[in-house]
C-alpha cells in the first residue's frame, strides 16, 4: 500500500484548520499530521515531523505567508501549496508566492452546497497529491502510485470526438497549450522567449476562479505578446495569448478561415474545469493540421487522450521533458498515448513553436 501524503496545515483561523484538515483526511491517501496557527508554531512542528506537503496562509499575525515561504525555500525546501481566500488583491500575493517557489495554490474551503464542497475537496485533494511529487530545489519526488477517485469524465462530456477527417493546413497556425502544477512559471519561461509577431496561442493551466486574471496581467507585463484571460468569442490573433478562466472550460472553434474560444461551464473533465482534454479535443475537432499541441509539467493525465487525438487529426505535438518539468505526470502519459512528436526541455518549446510556424 503506498505511504500517505502527510500535509501541515498552517492558518490563523480555527475554521479554517478543521475544514482543511476534514477535506484532506476524507481522502485515504492523505494524512494530516498537524496544524499550525503561524510560522512560528509551524516551524516547531517541521523540527518533531517534516511533512511531505505544507498548505500555507498567505495574511497571518507575526509573519506573513510569503515571508515564511522564502526562508523555508531557502533552509528545508518543502512542497508548499497557499492557500488563500478568493479576492483580487489575494490573486496578486499568490503570485508573488508561486514565483517564490509555492508549487500550486488552493481557495479556502467554503461551507455551501453539498455538490460545490465536493468538487472544491476533490481539487484540493488533487492538488496536494500532486504536490507531494514535486521537484522543489532538488528535493527527490516521491515514488507513491498516482491515483485518485475512480470517477472521472472525459472530454466526451463536453463535446464529441473527432470526425477522424484530417484538415489540411489552410489557415493560420494555433499553439494550443496544456499545463498544471509547475505551470505557471513554466509558462512565464516559455512565453517571455516569444516574439511580438508568434502565432496565436491559448492556454489552459489549473488554477482556480479569479487567479488566472491576475495571471494573465502579470504575464502581460513581462512578455513581448499580449496576454489576456479568455472571454467568449475571443478571436485567436498572431501575437495574442488567451488563458482559460478558472473554473471554466475553454474550446478553440473556427468560423471560415478564422478562429475564436468559447469558453463555458460543465462538468470536471480529467479532474479539471478548465480542462486541457477540453480544448485539445477541440483543437483537433476545429483546427486538424493547422493547430499544434504542447503539454507541459503537471501531475495526472489531462491532456493525454486530447493530444493523441490531436496527432491523430495531423497536428504536431511537443511535450516538455522531465528534466525541466516539476512533475513529469501529464507530458509522461502523452507520450505513452502516443500523441507526441518531440520531447523538449523547457527552453526549447518556443524555438519549436517559431521553426513550425516558419515551416508553414
Amino acid at each position: 500500500m503506498a505511504k500517505k501524503v502527510r500535509v501541515l496545515i498552517i492558518d490563523d483561523s480555527a475554521s479554517v484548520r478543521q475544514t482543511l484538515s476534514r477535506v484532506l483526511e476524507a481522502d485515504p491517501e492523505i494524512e494530516v499530521i498537524g496544524t499550525a496557527s503561524d510560522p512560528f508554531m509551524a516551524a516547531r512542528k517541521i523540527q518533531d515531523e517534516i511533512p511531505d506537503v505544507i498548505t500555507l496562509d498567505v495574511e497571518m499575525p507575526r509573519m506573513d505567508g510569503i515571508t515564511f515561504l522564502r526562508k523555508l525555500m531557502a533552509q528545508r525546501p518543502i512542497p508548499v501549496v497557499m492557500c488563500s481566500s478568493l479576492t483580487e488583491q489575494g490573486s496578486e500575493t499568490l503570485l508573488q508566492a508561486l514565483e517564490a517557489g509555492a508549487v500550486d495554490v488552493i481557495l479556502k474551503p467554503k461551507i455551501g452546497a453539498a455538490d460545490h464542497l465536493a468538487e472544491a475537496g476533490m481539487r484540493i485533494c488533487e492538488v496536494v497529491k500532486s504536490a507531494a511529487h514535486a521537484r522543489v530545489a532538488g528535493r527527490p519526488r516521491r515514488s507513491a502510485a498516482q491515483s485518485g477517485p475512480s470517477a472521472k469524465l472525459t472530454a466526451d462530456a463536453v463535446l464529441p470526438p473527432p470526425s477522424g477527417r484530417a484538415m489540411a493546413k489552410t489557415t493560420e497556425m494555433v499553439v494550443c497549450v496544456g499545463a498544471s502544477t509547475g505551470g505557471t512559471e513554466a509558462l512565464r519561461d516559455f512565453l517571455e522567449q516569444l516574439p511580438a509577431n508568434a502565432p496565436g496561442i491559448v492556454i489552459v493551466q489549473h488554477m482556480p476562479e479569479r487567479f488566472t486574471a491576475a495571471f494573465a496581467k502579470r504575464l502581460n507585463t513581462l512578455c513581448a505578446v499580449e496576454v489576456k484571460e479568455a472571454v467568449d468569442g475571443d478571436p485567436v490573433l498572431r501575437g495574442h495569448v488567451l488563458i482559460a478562466p478558472g473554473d471554466h472550460h475553454m474550446l478553440l472553434e473556427r468560423q471560415g478561415a478564422r478562429y475564436h474560444v468559447s469558453v463555458r461551464s460543465g462538468p470536471l473533465v480529467s479532474r479539471h474545469r478548465p480542462s486541457v482534454d477540453v480544448l485539445f479535443r477541440s483543437a483537433a475537432r476545429a483546427a486538424g493540421a493547422n493547430a499544434m499541441g504542447v503539454i507541459m509539467t503537471g501531475m495526472g493525465d489531462d491532456g493525454a487522450r486530447g493530444m493523441a487525438e490531436m496527432h491523430e487529426a495531423g497536428a504536431f505535438t511537443v511535450a516538455q521533458d522531465e528534466a525541466t518539468s516539476v512533475v513529469y505526470g501529464m507530458p509522461k502519459e502523452a507520450v505513452a498515448r502516443g500523441g507526441v512528436d518531440k520531447v523538449v526541455p523547457l527552453d526549447q518549446i518556443a524555438h519549436e513553436i517559431l521553426a513550425a510556424d516558419r515551416s508553414r
